[in-house]
């Protein structure tokens, strides 16, 4: 089994510096500053506008809420259940990763990465709106496999899509989740991996045996009051260490451009990597241009293209640039993370200051119990995602072999589990890494050559909008 772990770790990093080398970046930053420039930067100018459709609306109307159609979700619970898949352990420990390999200057570029992305998101929703279609049993069948081969008639890129999506659900939704899950339970609780993998896959099998509607059930209950007590639990923490959060920033904009090469044992760093993890681990959290969570959205009772593409939007807004934000300045402020010691190479000496365990650190510097507290949030976020990215991973592999082929797969997403629980946290979090970046390229050329149709339901939308 080492072997065999070992010849995977080597191959996937050689696949892992070719996928997310600089003309990889530049695509994703690239789309989605072209998308944030055609609209007039939407995200700003129009702000008032799509937080009135999206997290406001909950509060005002009914059907935002709940949905009459049978074989439909509402609006919020393809929010909830998009989110499920994308606030899990990227926010936690994902962010943590990023700061230990690339310094505070990784939190930077993941803020660039979140709001360009908002805008590649926005596209990829509008979009999937726009070309699903409803099935003989009525339900509808969208993403981005399905506006690649309705939008660009290109079936074999939209089966490239599917094949990628399929792999990538045992890497992001799957392997790097559990892996996050059993690392936190066995440091808080001494709780061994392969118990936490054998009762999250026997729990997992539960909810998603059941369809979206049980999935979309779960996450519309889970996803507010876990986001609430994480966000609750993150800003005391920042509260009580507010005289550092001005040091912190200072770091994040500093290191986001620093090119100065460092040694001492530290394999890489400056701004070279800095660019990468945070472009990668935003990319990762959020999944804008991945082109996943449009499958999920599709599924809502939304009329208007455009509004479920402001959804997408919040849901980028919300998972990036709060949440992560939030993990980012508890460690950064919390003085567990020592940057000149680690570039040192001296917090070596300091056990697991990688991942998980760093956020849990920094939030037991304030909060009493606050490895327990990360350790039980990880647990509930990661199996939000594991529960969300197995619909993900089903619509691909029914896209690419029918309704057969659905019983086997989660079959295999359930087996997964187990192994992801005992493999070795970086190797989960490469994969995973390796897996986005492939698919992600199909749906950033189908984005690029779509993007008129984006643009001009926009206009369409303002216009119309501008009238009442």
């Amino acid at each position: 089994m080492e072997k065999f772990i070992s010849t995977l770790d080597s191959v996937n990093q050689m696949l892992s510096s070719f996928v997310w080398g600089p003309a990889m970046l530049f695509l994703f930053l690239g789309i989605g500053f072209m998308f944030t420039i055609r609209t007039g930067f939407f995200q700003l100018t129009h702000f008032k506008l799509w937080i009135q459709n999206t997290i406001l609306a909950i509060f005002k109307r009914q059907d935002v809420l709940k949905t009459k159609d049978q074989h439909s979700i509402s609006q919020f619970q393809s929010l909830c259940t998009a989110l499920a898949s994308t606030m899990g352990t990227g926010n936690i420990a994902g962010v943590a990763t990023a700061i230990a390999a690339g310094g505070p200057g990784t939190v930077f570029w993941m803020w660039v990465s979140a709001f360009l992305g908002m805008m590649t998101n926005f596209a990829e929703k509008t979009l999937g709106i726009k070309y699903r279609y409803k099935n003989e049993k009525g339900f509808w069948v969208g993403g981005a496999m399905i506006y690649i081969e309705r939008g660009l008639g290109v079936k074999w890129l939209a089966a490239l899509f599917s094949i990628f999506c399929a792999l990538a659900s045992f890497g992001i939704g799957n392997m790097a989740q559990v892996n996050s899950i059993s690392t936190s339970l066995l440091n808080s609780f001494q709780i061994p991996p392969i118990v936490t993998g054998v009762v999250m896959a026997f729990t997992v099998a539960l909810v998603i045996m059941g369809g979206i509607k049980r999935i979309a059930s779960v996450t519309e209950k889970l996803i507010p009051v876990i986001s609430v007590l994480y966000i609750v639990g993150g800003l005391i923490v920042i509260f009580v260490n507010a005289s550092a959060l001005p040091h912190a920033l200072s770091q994040i904009f500093h290191e986001a451009f620093n090119f100065i090469a460092l040694g001492s044992g530290v394999t890489g760093y400056g701004f070279a990597v800095a660019l990468r993890m945070g472009v990668s681990r935003g990319v990762f959290s959020n999944e804008a241009g991945l082109g996943s969570s449009v499958m999920v959205h599709s599924a809502s009772d939304v009329k208007e293209p455009v509004v479920q593409g402001m959804w997408g939007m919040f849901e980028v807004f919300a998972d990036t640039l709060v949440v992560c934000t939030i993990t980012a300045l508890v460690i950064l402020t919390s003085g567990v993370y020592n940057m000149d010691a680690y570039l040192s190479n001296t917090a070596a000496n300091i056990a697991n200051l990688d991942g998980a365990p760093l956020t849990a650190n920094s939030f037991s510097a304030v909060i009493p119990y606050g490895a327990q507290f990360i350790a039980i949030s990880i647990m509930l976020f990661a199996f939000a995602t594991l529960v969300g990215w197995s619909y993900y991973g089903e619509r691909a592999v029914e896209y690419l072999f029918g309704t057969k082929a659905i019983f086997p797969y989660k079959l295999s997403y359930i087996v997964i589990i187990v192994f992801g629980s005992v493999a070795s946290v970086r190797l989960a979090w490469e994969i995973s890494d390796t897996l986005n970046g492939f698919m992600a390229i199909p749906n950033l050329i189908a984005l690029t050559l779509l993007s008129g149709e984006v643009i001009q339901m926009l206009k369409s939308y303002l216009a119309i909008n501008n009238k009442k």
